[in-house]
């Protein structure tokens, strides 16, 4: 039984997580996802007025947490710029490695969702990767990371390398497992921006 009304949202969004990642977000249906959720159908409506807005708060929630945390770590003086770029991949990989359908779900729908609404997608993608632009400017000032590199092409390419690599986990997790991608991929960003 539920304790709060608020615990039907957050049913909605985790059983939605779950059918996109299995049936992907075009053949996902409402009615299917009530059913994971518990609730009736009609109460998805009540929260969400159609899928896409569904997934759009799927994505807001993501990068929201992952700006929040990423903000915390920049303002963390204790840390230097190559700790803090360890700990933004973390961030990332302690996310899906948490949740791995939420990781399909980044993988297969992000383009189509921040493609077709960018007016909509979330301003928190944006915010997430301006400070880790931060991030890798102080390096740069701090005489740790090269000046030579141009941020915003740095900026896509992580990004770039982490979908590709999280799709090829979600299609061959034994070849690709998460771990070993995390660790590769803090080396090559580590070594590649080293002054």
């Amino acid at each position: 039984m539920r304790t709060k009304e608020g615990d039907k949202e957050k049913d909605i969004l985790e059983a939605s997580i779950k059918i996109f990642a299995s049936h992907g977000y075009h053949k996902a249906k409402i009615s299917k996802i009530a059913e994971v959720a518990g609730v009736a159908t009609g109460s998805v409506y009540v929260y969400f007025k159609n899928k896409e807005e569904i997934l759009l708060k799927i994505f807001d929630n993501l990068w929201s947490k992952l700006y929040n945390e990423l903000r915390s770590l920049a303002e963390n003086r204790s840390l230097s710029p190559q700790e803090q770029i360890d700990a933004m991949i973390d961030l990332v990989f302690d996310s899906f490695t948490e949740n791995p359908s939420l990781a399909l779900v980044f993988v297969n729908e992000q383009n189509h969702i921040s493609g077709n609404n960018n007016a909509n997608f979330t301003n928190y993608y944006d915010k997430f990767l301006s400070v880790g632009e931060t991030i890798f400017k102080n390096g740069v000032r701090k005489h740790e990371f090269s000046d030579k590199i141009d941020i915003k092409i740095f900026r896509f390419y992580i990004l770039g390398a982490l979908r590709n690599l999280l799709h090829m986990w979600a299609h061959n997790p034994d070849q690709f497992p998460l771990n070993k991608i995390r660790l590769n991929v803090k080396y090559l960003t580590k070594n590649g921006i080293k002054k």
